[in-house]
């Protein structure tokens, strides 16, 4: 009796079908564990900010703008004083890189006038968050501090937001918003005078991406009053801050909002646009 001779050729072919199901088995599993689009679903890092570095505060401020802002300034009979005076002194910082500022101060018969100007460059420690949004958190909380409206679109400042703000403030030398005008500070009360209408305190348009103005005026001890105007602006993810203080040397004196107003937004305005070129 004669034996088939195809049965090894049918047990090759289905030895070669197992393989084959074996394999398309495994190639199944392996594209339900790789979903299309895994390798791009991860966010892109956010974009670091417009300004890498920060200006010599020092040298920012025009010895034509020190002459308005600070009488008596170019009457000083000392020429030594004169030059120092003209130089200001830089603030202490913790990190250069992210918060630098110089103030000028002059004292003479008629009234006292000081000038701070600070620049904080702020970095987003989320790298979800663009330097320039933790930036505009900032702005915001500056703006809340000196009892401003916060645009709708700042609302949505998170406390977790305001923490990561807070350990920013922490590496560029604390938060200090206003300026230290010496011991009198400490008992001084805000008067309850306030500017004319269309000098209060308020936003500014066409002053960096986003600006605001204060202007208080308070009562030391000795019950002379002083004037401080604060201008704050920023542009991209630097925030720059000015504030100016007049202390009248008569008590019955009160110093002028328009005029410190104006001289305040010229600084700012002349600030701006050197971030701007």
């Amino acid at each position: 009796m004669h034996r088939k001779v195809y049965a090894p050729g049918v047990a090759a072919l289905l030895a070669a079908l197992l393989v084959g199901c074996s394999s398309g088995s495994d190639g199944g599993a392996g594209s339900e564990d790789s979903k299309p689009g895994d390798a791009g679903s991860a966010a892109a890092p956010a974009e670091p900010g417009k300004y890498r570095t920060l200006p010599e505060p020092c040298g920012e401020v025009e010895p034509g703008t020190l002459d308005a802002m600070l009488p008596g300034l170019k009457e000083m009979e000392d020429a030594e004083q004169r030059e120092k005076a003209y130089e200001g002194t830089p603030t202490v910082t913790y990190d250069t890189d992210r918060r630098v500022g110089c103030r000028w101060k002059v004292e003479s018969s008629g009234a006292s006038h000081h000038l701070l100007v600070d620049f904080e460059r702020v970095v987003s420690y989320d790298g979800t968050v663009s330097d320039d949004d933790r930036a505009a958190e900032v702005y915001a909380k500056k703006l809340r501090a000196a009892d401003l409206p916060v645009p709708a679109a700042s609302d949505s400042e998170s406390p977790a937001s305001d923490a990561d703000a807070e350990e920013g403030d922490k590496a560029q030398g604390g938060k200090k918003d206003r300026s230290d005008h010496g011991d009198d500070d400490a008992t001084s009360t805000t008067a309850p005078a306030t500017p004319p209408a269309g000098l209060e305190p308020r936003s500014l348009d066409d002053l960096g991406d986003e600006a605001f103005l204060n202007d208080a005026l308070t009562t030391t001890g000795s019950a002379t009053r002083h004037r401080t105007v604060t201008v704050v602006f920023r542009t991209s993810n630097v925030i720059v801050t000015i504030e100016y203080d007049e202390q009248p040397g008569r008590r019955t004196d009160v110093p002028d909002s328009k005029e410190m107003q104006d001289k305040a937004v010229e600084l700012a305005d002349g600030l701006a646009g050197e971030f701007d070129d």
